[in-house]
């Protein structure tokens, strides 16, 4: 198998090093090193080149090295070529720990703890127990429903809502146009994980924080277009938001004039929640290449209908 890997260099090499070990019978160049174009079966990468398939003509699969595969020009793709997402044990348990922290932070009102430290302010307020306050998360895919099990056990009065019904113990299950509105009704804690698709892009918006119960938090983990930010802003101002905690944004990074960086209600994060993790990243893609060697479903592939 000869595999080329373009993305951030440094993880490129650690990869290298990962893959000379696990599969000593493999090819493993990192961008712009890649060899012999015409030998490239597999791809990973977070932005392609241009022109993917007159550039590697025989490549059999193209990876994402994270969660999303939104990113990819899928028009400039063959339909038969598939796309996989990353889907690896490391990458999920990031999520879990962002999630929980992000969760525990809102409920027990740290971004105010903050704001009120420098104003060097000492003033408690009241706490209220986990069962009383409602998390609901959007999104029930992998990372979705892994986010659940410890805010379940934590007692949080949890609810998932996603495109079908999933069945999850613990858990109240929304799904669908119909099912949001009482879904966003009883989130105290909004937790987006969603894909984007042409239906979550701005999905953040004011009609949807007007739903939400007043004083409400979110939490944003799922892709950067899905937030309008304007809207965001407004619902601060007018509190019918209390707080936010924003891993993504778009653009990334944000310029410096914009005000999420300045906001006392607005904790701010790099695009850190979730990353893929060195030697679990590159034991999942090894196993989704021999399952498409086997002529086995690899795991993560993008249903393009869907858009995830």
């Amino acid at each position: 198998m000869n595999i080329v890997y373009k993305s951030e260099p440094e993880r490129g090499r650690q990869w290298a090093e990962l893959v000379a070990r696990l599969a000593p019978e493999a090819t493993f160049r990192v961008w712009p090193d890649i060899g012999d174009a015409q030998a490239v079966d597999y791809l990973i990468a977070w932005q392609p080149p241009d022109n993917l398939m007159q550039q590697f003509p025989h490549l059999k699969a193209l990876f994402s090295v994270g969660a999303g595969a939104d990113q990819f020009d899928y028009a400039g793709l063959p339909p038969e070529l598939p796309v996989v997402r990353m889907i690896e044990p490391g990458l999920t348990q990031g999520m879990v720990e962002y999630v929980t922290f992000a969760v525990l932070g809102l409920h027990r009102g740290m971004p105010r703890y903050l704001a009120q430290q420098r104003e060097q302010r000492w003033q408690a307020h009241p706490v209220t127990g986990a069962a009383a306050c409602r998390v609901g998360v959007m999104g029930a895919g992998t990372l979705g429903l892994a986010v659940l099990g410890p805010l379940v056990a934590l007692g949080y009065d949890c609810a998932v809502w996603s495109r079908t019904e999933k069945k999850v113990d613990g858990v109240r299950s929304y799904a669908g146009d119909a099912q949001l509105g009482d879904f966003l009704a009883r989130s105290d804690i909004l937790v987006c994980l969603l894909p984007l698709t042409a239906r979550t892009e701005g999905i953040l918006n004011a009609e949807l924080f007007s739903q939400l119960p007043p004083g409400a938090a979110l939490v944003q983990a799922g892709r950067g277009r899905q937030l309008n930010h304007a809207d965001l802003l407004t619902a601060l101002e007018r509190q019918q938001l209390s707080a936010a905690v924003l891993d993504v944004t778009d653009p990334e990074p944000l310029p410096p004039e914009h005000p999420f960086w300045q906001h006392p209600a607005i904790w701010l994060t790099p695009h850190i929640a979730s990353q893929t993790r060195a030697e679990s990243a590159v034991r999942a893609l090894l196993d989704n290449i021999r399952r498409h060697q086997r002529g086995e479903p690899m795991v993560g592939r993008v249903d393009r209908a869907r858009g995830y």
